[in-house]
Protein backbone atom coordinates (compact mmCIF):
# COMPACT_ATOMS: atom_id res chain seq x y z
CA UNK A 1 0.00 0.00 0.00
CA UNK A 2 1.16 3.40 -1.22
CA UNK A 3 1.68 5.81 1.64
CA UNK A 4 0.38 9.15 1.22
CA UNK A 5 1.71 12.60 1.36
CA UNK A 6 5.24 11.34 0.42
CA UNK A 7 5.36 13.84 -2.28
CA UNK A 8 2.12 15.72 -2.98
CA UNK A 9 0.71 17.99 0.18
CA UNK A 10 -1.90 17.93 2.43
CA UNK A 11 -4.65 19.56 2.25
CA UNK A 12 -4.76 20.80 5.80
CA UNK A 13 -1.33 22.06 6.29
CA UNK A 14 0.26 22.62 3.21
CA UNK A 15 2.92 19.66 3.45
CA UNK A 16 3.96 16.81 2.78
CA UNK A 17 4.26 14.53 5.90
CA UNK A 18 8.20 14.36 6.42
CA UNK A 19 8.10 18.39 6.30
CA UNK A 20 5.83 18.70 8.96
CA UNK A 21 7.57 15.94 11.09
CA UNK A 22 10.65 17.59 11.05
CA UNK A 23 8.99 21.11 11.99
CA UNK A 24 7.12 18.94 14.95
CA UNK A 25 10.56 17.88 15.78
CA UNK A 26 12.41 21.08 15.70
CA UNK A 27 10.00 22.54 17.41
CA UNK A 28 11.08 19.87 20.81
CA UNK A 29 14.77 20.78 19.67
CA UNK A 30 14.37 24.41 20.03
CA UNK A 31 12.40 23.45 23.39
CA UNK A 32 15.27 21.99 24.42
CA UNK A 33 18.18 23.97 24.29
CA UNK A 34 16.37 27.12 24.99
CA UNK A 35 16.40 25.48 28.34
CA UNK A 36 19.69 25.05 28.37
CA UNK A 37 20.28 28.68 27.09
CA UNK A 38 18.05 30.21 29.58
CA UNK A 39 19.66 27.96 32.42
CA UNK A 40 23.11 29.52 31.31
CA UNK A 41 22.13 33.36 31.24
CA UNK A 42 20.68 32.66 34.83
CA UNK A 43 23.20 30.92 36.03
CA UNK A 44 25.60 33.45 34.57
CA UNK A 45 23.62 36.71 35.52
CA UNK A 46 23.02 35.23 39.16
CA UNK A 47 27.23 34.98 39.06
CA UNK A 48 27.93 38.27 38.29
CA UNK A 49 31.46 38.94 38.63
CA UNK A 50 32.35 36.14 40.05
CA UNK A 51 31.70 34.01 36.68
CA UNK A 52 35.23 31.94 36.11
CA UNK A 53 35.57 32.96 32.49
CA UNK A 54 34.66 36.96 33.91
CA UNK A 55 38.12 37.12 36.82
CA UNK A 56 40.57 39.03 34.46
CA UNK A 57 43.91 36.97 34.28
CA UNK A 58 42.77 33.95 35.94
CA UNK A 59 43.79 30.97 33.79
CA UNK A 60 40.18 29.62 32.17
CA UNK A 61 39.96 33.60 30.97
CA UNK A 62 42.70 33.38 29.23
CA UNK A 63 42.44 29.67 27.94
CA UNK A 64 39.11 30.78 26.48
CA UNK A 65 40.88 33.52 24.61
CA UNK A 66 43.33 31.18 22.99
CA UNK A 67 40.21 28.59 22.00
CA UNK A 68 38.18 31.64 20.02
CA UNK A 69 40.06 31.31 16.77
CA UNK A 70 39.65 27.84 16.94
CA UNK A 71 35.76 28.28 17.34
CA UNK A 72 35.78 31.24 14.84
CA UNK A 73 37.10 28.56 12.42
CA UNK A 74 34.46 26.04 13.41
CA UNK A 75 32.01 29.22 12.85
CA UNK A 76 32.95 29.73 9.05
CA UNK A 77 32.83 25.70 8.70
CA UNK A 78 29.47 25.37 9.62
CA UNK A 79 27.75 28.37 7.86
CA UNK A 80 29.55 26.74 4.92
CA UNK A 81 28.29 23.52 5.38
CA UNK A 82 24.96 25.15 5.49
CA UNK A 83 25.50 26.83 1.84
CA UNK A 84 26.53 23.15 0.56
CA UNK A 85 23.85 21.50 1.89
CA UNK A 86 21.33 24.03 0.31
CA UNK A 87 23.60 23.86 -3.37
CA UNK A 88 22.86 19.69 -2.69
CA UNK A 89 19.10 20.10 -2.88
CA UNK A 90 19.00 22.47 -5.39
CA UNK A 91 21.50 20.24 -7.79
CA UNK A 92 18.47 17.55 -6.99
CA UNK A 93 15.98 20.39 -8.19
CA UNK A 94 17.89 20.84 -11.08
CA UNK A 95 18.31 17.09 -11.60
CA UNK A 96 21.60 16.61 -11.63
CA UNK A 97 23.20 14.29 -9.14
CA UNK A 98 27.04 14.81 -10.06
CA UNK A 99 26.50 18.25 -8.41
CA UNK A 100 24.57 16.95 -6.17
CA UNK A 101 27.66 14.36 -4.72
CA UNK A 102 30.35 17.14 -4.74
CA UNK A 103 27.74 19.35 -2.50
CA UNK A 104 26.69 16.67 0.15
CA UNK A 105 30.17 15.42 0.24
CA UNK A 106 31.68 18.78 0.61
CA UNK A 107 29.06 19.09 3.38
CA UNK A 108 29.69 16.02 5.21
CA UNK A 109 33.78 17.01 5.04
CA UNK A 110 32.99 20.39 6.48
CA UNK A 111 30.86 18.18 9.44
CA UNK A 112 34.01 15.96 10.08
CA UNK A 113 36.27 19.02 10.03
CA UNK A 114 34.09 20.46 12.74
CA UNK A 115 34.33 17.59 14.82
CA UNK A 116 38.32 17.18 14.55
CA UNK A 117 38.33 20.75 15.40
CA UNK A 118 36.42 19.94 18.19
CA UNK A 119 38.00 16.98 19.88
CA UNK A 120 41.53 18.86 19.85
CA UNK A 121 39.77 21.52 21.76
CA UNK A 122 37.99 19.18 24.63
CA UNK A 123 41.44 17.61 24.65
CA UNK A 124 43.64 20.87 25.25
CA UNK A 125 40.56 21.53 28.28
CA UNK A 126 40.94 18.56 29.55
CA UNK A 127 44.65 18.46 29.44
CA UNK A 128 44.75 21.33 31.66
CA UNK A 129 42.53 20.23 34.23
CA UNK A 130 39.23 22.42 32.86
CA UNK A 131 36.60 19.23 33.14
CA UNK A 132 32.78 19.54 33.80
CA UNK A 133 33.57 19.33 37.67
CA UNK A 134 36.11 22.30 37.43
CA UNK A 135 33.05 24.51 38.00
CA UNK A 136 29.72 25.78 36.90
CA UNK A 137 30.57 27.36 33.27
CA UNK A 138 32.46 23.98 32.33
CA UNK A 139 29.56 21.95 33.18
CA UNK A 140 27.74 24.03 31.11
CA UNK A 141 30.24 24.44 28.39
CA UNK A 142 31.05 20.69 27.95
CA UNK A 143 27.07 20.03 28.35
CA UNK A 144 26.03 22.63 26.10
CA UNK A 145 28.99 22.13 23.17
CA UNK A 146 28.78 17.67 24.11
CA UNK A 147 24.79 17.77 23.07
CA UNK A 148 25.32 19.99 19.99
CA UNK A 149 28.23 17.84 18.73
CA UNK A 150 25.76 14.65 19.28
CA UNK A 151 23.36 16.30 17.16
CA UNK A 152 26.50 17.37 14.38
CA UNK A 153 27.31 13.22 13.95
CA UNK A 154 23.68 12.36 14.05
CA UNK A 155 23.52 14.52 11.39
CA UNK A 156 26.95 12.93 9.47
CA UNK A 157 25.41 9.68 10.12
CA UNK A 158 22.16 10.57 7.99
CA UNK A 159 24.31 12.69 5.40
CA UNK A 160 26.45 9.45 4.83
CA UNK A 161 23.15 7.43 4.15
CA UNK A 162 21.76 9.74 1.86
CA UNK A 163 25.53 10.16 -0.17
CA UNK A 164 25.70 6.10 -0.36
CA UNK A 165 23.23 3.65 -0.52
CA UNK A 166 20.06 6.04 0.15
CA UNK A 167 20.95 7.55 -2.88
CA UNK A 168 19.34 4.25 -4.68
CA UNK A 169 16.65 5.94 -4.31
CA UNK A 170 17.24 8.96 -7.15
CA UNK A 171 16.34 6.10 -9.42
CA UNK A 172 13.13 5.33 -8.89
CA UNK A 173 11.55 8.21 -7.12
CA UNK A 174 13.67 11.16 -7.46
CA UNK A 175 10.65 13.59 -6.23
CA UNK A 176 11.15 11.60 -2.79
CA UNK A 177 14.40 11.62 -2.68
CA UNK A 178 15.06 15.13 -2.88
CA UNK A 179 12.23 15.86 -0.18
CA UNK A 180 14.25 13.72 1.87
CA UNK A 181 17.49 16.11 1.40
CA UNK A 182 14.87 19.19 2.05
CA UNK A 183 14.60 17.67 5.44
CA UNK A 184 17.91 16.62 6.38
CA UNK A 185 18.37 20.14 5.03
CA UNK A 186 16.10 21.88 7.99
CA UNK A 187 17.88 19.81 10.39
CA UNK A 188 21.22 20.59 9.26
CA UNK A 189 20.39 24.33 9.37
CA UNK A 190 18.63 24.28 12.98
CA UNK A 191 22.18 22.31 13.95
CA UNK A 192 24.01 25.03 12.68
CA UNK A 193 22.00 27.85 14.12
CA UNK A 194 22.29 26.48 17.61
CA UNK A 195 26.07 26.81 17.58
CA UNK A 196 25.25 30.64 16.02
CA UNK A 197 24.53 31.05 19.26
CA UNK A 198 26.75 28.74 21.33
CA UNK A 199 29.59 30.41 20.02
CA UNK A 200 29.49 34.27 21.22
CA UNK A 201 27.61 32.93 24.48
CA UNK A 202 30.65 30.63 25.70
CA UNK A 203 33.49 32.27 23.98
CA UNK A 204 32.47 36.19 23.18
CA UNK A 205 30.08 37.68 25.97
CA UNK A 206 31.79 35.92 28.75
Amino acid sequence: MEIPYNVELREDTGLYNSKLGIWLFLASEIMLFGGLFSAYILLRVGAGDAWPPSIVGSELSMLLKHTVPHATFNTVILILSSVTMVMAWVSLKQKNLSKYKVYMGTTILCAIIFLVVKYFEYSHKIHEGFVPSHDTYMALYFTLTGLHGLHIIGGIIVLAYLFGPGISMWDSEPERFTNRIEIVGLYWHFVDLVWIFLFPILYLLN
